[in-house]
């Protein structure tokens, strides 16, 4: 099992910054890849970003790239997310996801297994 807890979420204007941090428990972090997704009211679940567990491979949504960069740190078990440059349409709540099993990451959100509770991120224009 792996506990997933998310934090770093807040209210921002646009063309401002936040990291959003995601702690990992149970299982051997560098043991699996790990995601980021992000869903608003009557929306489904999108991708944002994804990195396999050694952090070398990221994959990015179009919509944030070159705004927003995931990372990991294997020796603290937590996975971050920088966000710049925000603009209101990043609005949403982001989750965490684990692909337990698998070091490599993935687009797919059916391939991971376990998700934290979510943090909510606001963007005001």
């Amino acid at each position: 099992q792996v506990q997933l807890v998310e934090s770093g979420g807040g209210l921002v204007q646009a063309g401002g910054s936040l990291r959003l941090s995601c702690a990992a428990s149970g299982r051997t972090f560098s043991n699996y890849a790990t995601a980021w997704f992000r869903q608003t009211p009557g929306k489904e679940r999108e991708f944002v970003a994804s990195i396999n567990w050694s952090g070398l491979n990221t994959y990015y949504a179009n919509s944030v790239k070159e705004r927003f960069t995931i990372s990991r740190d294997n020796a603290k078990n937590t996975m971050y997310l920088q966000m710049t440059s925000l603009k209101p349409e990043d609005t949403a709540v982001y989750y965490c996801a684990a692909r337990l099993g698998y070091y490599s990451a993935s687009r797919m959100i059916s391939e991971y297994d376990y998700w934290g509770q979510g943090t909510q991120v606001t963007v005001s224009s």
